[in-house]
């Protein structure tokens, strides 16, 4: 019996069938894989996953009116399917044939049309059927952390997916990604190396904001816990010590060990994403040496064509802030894709989609409005908001007064930041500079920086403002 068959059965012992989120987890449970591996898999929180995991088994037992688990679920379906016929099964797989979420078929070969794979390729491919979805608790999405890749509610900015989708098919390409925190950035690259993985590329996901903060004590720790990461994705055995010689220094034999061993060992190209980069700026000693050595490979694609296999996606929420000679820098080659806020017309797809029908026409738009002036159209802070009036813990009116304040549903997210700013006194009082000013500021370089990447000031240059009204009002109030 395979998975299709398993779904037939299912489908005819539960009334409803199974929800999105339901028949991921089932699908990757028959391929033996373990609830971490499918919230890492799917861009999921680990403890939702197991929810759902748990509750999809209640379920089934009181289906099958037996006990099901995740390890006897195979053996009850195999006796189900015994103890009947199904006589129309070939009809109804046809019908349960029909395209499954992207993020279901990443290992399976898929065809190319001329215009490529779209983005919308990787939500629900059957969205279209729900485009006014019920709002109710079951299917909100509760905000937090990356987009899933099969979510309703990632909402595309045309034509940033397509551009990187393309980009990332050439040999030797290198995309820089760059926006502030919670602005979709680790969101975008699980897309980008979804698709990588559908052309049949090996991917690999280098978070730096994972690493030990031993590993941040010398280029040499780094860079051996860099490419030691490297060969575990893709399974290869860890060779360091072959390559690795202190005469020629560490960055020559990164570069050795990635050239001579992994691209030479591996039988296609591998897509390299290097998510939150900006972490490595904390640690100068470090960033001066490695930043440039990116740029190192991207440029020896151009010459050799063993770094053509190599292609990276560099992810970051602000420039550098100590110097980098301009041939050095990683970050002015490239396809550069610099994430906006939502548009007023982008926040309203995602109202309607949270349920929300006076959210439509041209009247949704005007009642819109005043939100999208106090968020700035920021993509978390408008899925949060949908969020809690999808869920009618609010209204409208209620959300904007209590916006700013610690009443409002923006409390714990302002209090995040606040405390990381009383944690640097430093960020404090250039930001409250900022929200005191009827104009915008000029802030010490590092300062600016650092606040920009935490999302709460836009810079053009060294001249500083607030990002959105919210942080105006809130941080005013907050910092006096």
């Amino acid at each position: 019996m395979n998975i299709e068959e398993a779904l037939v059965i299912l489908d005819t012992f539960l009334e409803h069938g199974l929800s999105d989120v339901q028949e991921i987890v089932f699908r990757k449970a028959w391929e033996g894989q373990t609830y971490p591996d499918i919230a890492e898999s799917c861009g999921y929180d680990a403890n939702y996953i197991k929810d759902v995991g748990s509750k999809l088994w209640k379920l089934l037992s009181q289906a099958f009116g037996e006990e099901v688990t995740k390890s006897n679920f195979r053996s009850v379906l195999r006796r189900r399917s015994l103890g009947q016929a199904l006589p129309t099964q070939n009809s109804v797989l046809s019908e349960k044939l029909q395209p499954v979420p992207a993020v279901l078929r990443q290992s399976q070969p898929t065809s190319r049309t001329k215009d490529g794979i779209s983005g919308s390729s990787l939500t629900i491919e059957k969205q279209d059927e729900r485009k006014t979805p019920v709002p109710n608790p079951d299917f909100l999405e509760n905000p937090g952390g990356s987009v899933p890749l099969n979510s309703f509610f990632y909402i595309e900015r045309p034509p940033i997916e397509e551009r990187t989708y393309t980009e990332i098919n050439k040999p030797g390409s290198l995309i820089r990604i760059k926006a502030p925190s919670k602005m979709g950035k680790t969101s975008l690259m699980h897309r980008i190396l979804t698709h990588a993985k559908q052309t049949g590329v090996h991917t690999v996901q280098i978070g730096l904001q994972r690493a030990d903060s031993q590993v941040f004590t010398s280029l040499d720790k780094f860079l051996r816990w860099f490419c030691a990461n490297i060969s575990r994705q893709l399974n290869l055995e860890i060779r360091l010590d072959d390559y690795w010689d202190e005469d020629i220094g560490s960055k020559v034999s990164c570069t050795l060990y990635l050239q001579e061993y992994v691209l030479e060992k591996i039988d296609a190209p591998v897509v390299l994403a290097l998510d939150e980069v900006n972490q490595i700026f904390e640690y100068p000693e470090i960033s001066r040496d490695f930043l440039p050595l990116l740029r190192s490979w991207y440029e020896d694609a151009s010459e050799l064509e063993i770094w053509q296999k190599l292609r990276l996606v560099v992810v970051h929420a602000t420039e550098a802030y100590m110097p980098l000679d301009i041939n050095q820098s990683p970050f002015n080659v490239g396809l550069p894709i610099k994430l906006p806020e939502f548009s007023l017309e982008q926040m309203q797809d995602l109202a309607v989609r949270h349920g929300l029908d006076w959210a439509k026409g041209e009247k949704g738009l005007e009642k819109l409005a005043p939100l999208r002036a106090m968020i700035g159209g920021h993509p978390y802070l408008a899925r949060l908001a949908f969020y809690n009036l999808g869920n009618q813990t609010v209204t409208l009116e209620e959300l904007l007064q209590e916006a700013p304040t610690i009443a409002g549903i923006y409390s714990n997210y302002l209090r995040h930041h606040l405390a990381n700013l009383q944690e640097h006194p430093e960020l404090a009082i250039a930001l409250k500079r900022v929200v005191t000013s009827p104009t915008s500021v000029q802030l010490e370089a590092i300062a600016a920086y650092k606040l920009e990447s935490m999302g709460l000031v836009k810079l053009e240059g060294n001249q500083a403002m607030p990002s959105c009204d919210l942080y105006q009002l809130y941080f005013q109030e907050q910092l006096t």
